[in-house]
């Protein structure tokens, strides 16, 4: 291993680098739950977790990981038997299908390419075909970030509800939330499902599952069992600012200046920068010669960019290059897309010369490891850049 100076340039899709600032304010002793300062905490945190999910209702805080919200999201909606609808947008829709299955959910998983989101004309059909109204659910990813594309959540809400159908409607926002514009309340989403480790900037460690009025009276109703993932008796105790079993109280230490950050910012901006980011890296790939994976550019993710390696060149070893060479790690293609894909991460704490340092690293990854491709990738993310500040 090459001796390493300077720092490490992270650009997997996540865990994103987590701020300084985040960083040091988790960097302090922990205090009692139960006691009166935890409360004022939990209630900041969780009015801070309203304002990013943009909504007025509950969002529930579990110390787990995005795939643990997602089971919170199944048990306490749905029962075994139950039919729902997926969509093949990547390894990790294909990921929560696999856990749907395992609780005897009943999925339709409607197969795709991998280089395009969910249609939103094939949901109408497919729940308009429905009349006896058997789907209980459609269960979308909205940032597929092993693909690089994302799809178009209002447009599905808008389909489910020209077939005038009562289906839930469940959105995986673990890589988009604090990066793309998402709006629980406004868009009819039922169960939004998050994680900490990315748009949020934080260590992985917190999951987070937004839910509507609509979602809460289904776990009325439904027979699955939960007890750590049960949303109502997280509830109870969240109302004052606590939790029923001990919390990542140094994560929500973290999370609170998490918050502050992205609302300094607005974030309108934040949504902004990572898109002109976006545009950026598209750039340079398409002045490599190189491809971007995703195929419809209304749906080309603001988080990251996945870049198809040419024939016969394998994306693992090219990553293992750049990290030796450069210290900079790279994100790895995943199952179906495994050695044929790079994924560059262009979320969280993120900016334009950061983003430069990270592209050209690449370019001379390429190089180096005899891709072949066109120079003058850095210069067109520059130019794009450039455009986007004179905008």
């Amino acid at each position: 291993m090459t001796h390493r100076t300077g720092r490490h340039f992270l650009h997997i899709p996540g865990p994103s680098p987590v701020p300084e600032r985040v960083l040091r304010a988790m960097d302090r002793q922990v205090i009692d739950h139960r006691g009166p300062d935890f409360g004022v905490l939990g209630r900041e945190v969780l009015e801070g977790c309203r304002t990013i999910f943009r909504t007025k209702g509950p969002v529930v805080i579990y110390p787990g990981s995005g795939t643990g919200a997602w089971e919170a999201a199944i048990v306490n909606t749905l029962s075994s038997g139950d039919r729902v609808l997926m969509f093949e947008t990547g390894h990790f829709a294909t990921l929560w299908r696999q856990m749907a299955a395992r609780w005897g959910i009943e999925v339709e998983f409607v197969p795709g390419d991998w280089r395009h989101g969910v249609d939103p004309a094939l949901v109408e059909a497919k729940l308009a075909e429905d009349r006896s109204h058997s789907f209980k659910a459609v269960m979308v990813v909205h940032n597929e970030t092993s693909t690089g594309v994302t799809s178009r959540i209002p447009a599905i809400r808008k389909a489910i509800d020209a077939a005038g159908h009562p289906a839930l409607l469940l959105v995986d926002t673990i890589s988009s939330l604090g990066s793309v514009d998402v709006r629980h309340d406004e868009w009819g989403v039922d169960v939004t499902v998050s994680g900490s480790q990315k748009g949020l900037m934080l260590p992985p460690g917190l999951g987070f599952t937004a839910i509507s009025d609509k979602a809460r009276a289904a776990g009325k109703s439904n027979n699955l069992p939960r007890s750590y993932w049960d949303w109502e008796e997280m509830l109870k105790p969240n109302a004052n600012g606590y939790f029923p079993y001990t919390p990542a109280t140094n994560l929500l230490y973290g999370l609170r200046e998490a918050v502050a950050i992205l609302l300094e910012e607005g974030l309108d901006n934040v949504f902004a920068r990572h898109q002109r980011l976006a545009a950026a890296t598209r750039a340079a790939v398409d002045a490599w010669g190189l491809e971007v994976l995703c195929q419809n550019p209304d749906e080309h993710s603001p988080v990251l960019t996945a870049v198809m390696m040419p024939d016969g060149k394998g994306a693992d070893a090219f990553r293992a290059l750049v990290l030796e060479k450069f210290d900079m790690s790279l994100g790895a293609g995943l199952s179906k897309l495994a050695d044929k894909i790079f994924r560059i991460g262009h979320l969280g704490e993120t900016n334009d010369l950061t983003l430069m340092g990270a592209l050209s690293g690449v370019e001379m990854g390429l190089a180096a490891a005899g891709v072949p491709h066109r120079q003058g990738g850095v210069l067109a993310a520059m130019a794009s850049l450039r455009s986007g500040l004179d905008g």
